[in-house]
């Protein structure tokens, strides 16, 4: 009986490790407390943003427009990880580098992807399999981004592997695709909620 203990045990210990190890390197983007690192694209323009019990919420009304939150700091080479809550119908973008728009969009009832469906490349590039969940549960998505090749990971699915993007997507902060950018949360469409983001950086290559 000890040894089965012991065994289970040291299993446990193994997957906290492993677990560890695969966040290593990474550094918490937002610290679930305010928004300390991040500014508003136009600081004239009515903010929805709030932070409640570590979630960085835009909750938006019909018919109101919000306003984009971007990092202070730009990144080159990166792999970003982050969760996020979006209800059916609502609409965001997660943008690589200020550029690259990740589409954030609940389109659940839809059922199969599209170039302006939830995890693609805006208007650039669909999904290559669907991995959308319903609204009211949380999405996972790691996206790296190296040089001017793509790949993400929705929900655990790989939805685009080494995509060349080599131009912005719509909406970006500037068209300087050659140099480094920053982080950036689209608020002017609809309700998001996002919690855990966090980035490693890659070498230059």
């Amino acid at each position: 009986m000890k040894t089965i203990w012991t065994l289970i045990l040291g299993l446990a210990l193994a997957g906290q490790v492993w677990a560890a190890d695969n966040e290593q390197g990474f550094v918490p983007l937002f610290n679930g407390k305010d928004l300390s690192g991040w500014k508003l694209r136009n600081p004239n323009a009515k903010s929805y943003w709030t932070v409640e019990d570590g979630i960085l919420k835009n909750t938006i009304k019909q018919g109101d427009h919000g306003v984009d939150l971007l990092t202070e700091k730009k990144f080159w080479n990166f792999t970003v990880r982050f969760e996020y809550l979006v209800p059916d119908g609502s609409n965001s973008g997660f943008y690589l580098r200020g550029r690259h728009e990740i589409q954030i969009l609940g389109d659940y009832k839809s059922g199969k992807p599209a170039p302006g469906g939830n995890g693609a490349l805006y208007a650039f590039k669909a999904p290559d399999v669907f991995a959308s969940k319903p609204g009211n549960e949380w999405q996972t998505c790691e996206a790296t981004i190296i040089g001017n090749k793509i790949t993400v990971i929705l929900n655990g699915k790989k939805i685009h592997d080494n995509v060349v993007c080599d131009r912005p997507t719509g909406g970006e902060v500037d068209n300087k695709v050659k140099e480094p950018g920053p982080i950036l949360l689209q608020g002017d469409h609809g309700t998001v909620w996002f919690r855990n983001i966090r980035i490693k950086e890659l070498p230059a290559e």
